[in-house]
């Protein structure tokens, strides 16, 4: 991270920490304001909330916005809170493990479930991902393109129990961004894995799709060090 990010992300803890303008359970302003407020442009905000974030000391709630954390008292000044890392670990690697059992056979049936035009769309999705993943490997618009097309896959199914697990695949994702370890490596094993999914999509191969989700989710739980 920059200096810039860096002075951002401690000038910020020092409001919600010491001077207390933010107390646990605030939403902080919306990102315009706020970066005008500290006098930086919104990419280093960011950055800075970013950081907060794998600290323990902000919350994202997608569609929501970014709030002090309710259990602020649980966090070491300045420093991470390991037990909390280790803990958001075991949580994500659940997450992994569910996703895992459910989501390589979801890919198998829309494979053979999904109409032309489901496939055109997952297919358009994954390009956006693509794209995103080289343009900023780490931003909002890489989590959500990430979703969206995962998201269109387990949709293509056609099985209504199997598309009530989004969620938990919507989560898996937010947490992996959020615990900020080794997106860099992810985002370049995505990149190939991405590939390999749209083309066994393409051919419509069941097992082919079943077995190269499969491998793309372990390529992320063996480099988040799960």
């Amino acid at each position: 991270m920059d200096n810039l990010s860096q002075r951002t992300a401690e000038i910020l803890s020092n409001k919600i920490r010491v001077e207390q303008v933010y107390m646990p359970g605030d939403k902080l302003p919306n990102e315009n304001v706020l970066s005008e407020e500290l006098g930086v442009s919104r990419t280093t905000l960011r950055e800075a909330i970013r950081t907060l974030v794998s600290e323990g000391l902000l919350v994202v709630r997608r569609g929501l916005g970014t709030f002090v954390n309710e259990t602020l008292d649980q966090y070491a000044e300045g420093s991470v809170n390991m037990d909390d890392v280790l803990a958001m670990k075991v949580t994500l690697k659940d997450l992994y493990e569910a996703r895992m059992i459910i989501e390589p056979a979801a890919a198998a049936l829309a494979a053979s479930r999904a109409s032309d035009e489901e496939i055109d769309e997952i297919l358009r999705l994954g390009d956006v991902v693509q794209t995103e993943i080289k343009r900023h490997p780490k931003g909002d618009k890489r989590i959500q393109s990430e979703t969206d097309f995962h998201g269109a896959i387990m949709r293509a199914s056609h099985n209504d129990f199997l598309i009530q697990f989004i969620p938990v695949l919507t989560e898996t994702i937010e947490k992996t961004f959020a615990l900020d370890e080794n997106l860099e490596i992810i985002a370049e094993d995505a990149y190939k894995d991405h590939i390999m999914i749209m083309n066994f999509l393409k051919r419509r191969d069941s097992e082919g799709l079943r077995s190269a989700v499969l491998i793309h989710l372990h390529h992320a739980t063996y480099n988040e060090e799960l």
